[in-house]
């Protein structure tokens, strides 16, 4: 059973998974502490924006990143003729999509233990001449910790298992852009129950595997 499973498809779906994750972070840090921190006029529409992954079809998100990205539209073509840059059909485009979907999961968690920190504790290490990155290092992000890890958790989990948006944006690619959640329709569709089975087992796998290891972090968070 273990045999039918391609090798390709897992690979990909580590480096899509891996990537959206990356991406997740980068950019859903800052916004999830910009929630947290600060009353801001559009805060509402952003907190909307945040959330709309959530409750879209990931077909409606991948159709949109198509429309957006492809070579019809003005930022795809100033990214595939300046920059020799093509998102659609690749795997990070598949990363992109999967970023997208997975991204309210780490903004929302994170968002939750940033408020969860008490703002005198900042203001403190203020007054004693941090500048407010190093409040964030040294007081906020320690404090968040266990919910930042969480929220990775989800986005990865969520990235790793990511198929609708992944599949309209960076289509079915053998080996480029084909994830095991991709595999397991393909199999389905061809009657390879066979293999259907093995790779939906690999997938569950790496997503326990994922959330063991995220909360064995949280058990030394604690510590």
């Amino acid at each position: 059973m273990i045999a039918a499973i391609q090798p390709e498809d897992i690979r990909v779906s580590l480096q899509v998974a891996g990537l959206s994750t990356l991406i997740c972070i980068v950019v859903g840090l800052p916004l999830a502490w910009l929630l947290a921190r600060y009353r801001f006029r559009g805060r509402v529409l952003l907190e909307i924006a945040v959330t709309l992954p959530l409750v879209l079809p990931p077909t409606v998100v991948g159709y949109y990143l198509l429309r957006a990205l492809g070579r019809g539209s003005t930022v795809g073509r100033f990214l595939e003729d300046e920059l020799g840059l093509s998102v659609v059909f690749t795997w990070y485009g598949a990363a992109l999509a999967a970023a997208i979907v997975s991204i309210p999961f780490l903004i929302r968690t994170a968002q939750a233990a940033f408020e969860l920190v008490d703002p005198e504790l900042e203001q403190v290490a203020q007054t004693l001449g941090r500048s407010r990155l190093g409040v964030f290092r040294a007081i906020t992000l320690p404090l968040a910790a266990r919910g930042i890890a969480a929220g990775i958790a989800l986005a990865f989990a969520r990235a790793i298992g990511e198929f609708g948006a992944t599949v309209v944006l960076a289509g079915n690619i053998p080996g480029k852009t084909r994830t095991l959640p991709i595999s397991v329709y393909d199999a389905v569709q061809a009657g390879d129950i066979a293999r259907a089975n093995a790779t939906a087992l690999v997938l569950i796998g790496i997503s326990l595997a994922s959330l063991l290891v995220f909360s064995w972090s949280l058990v030394l968070v604690r510590r």
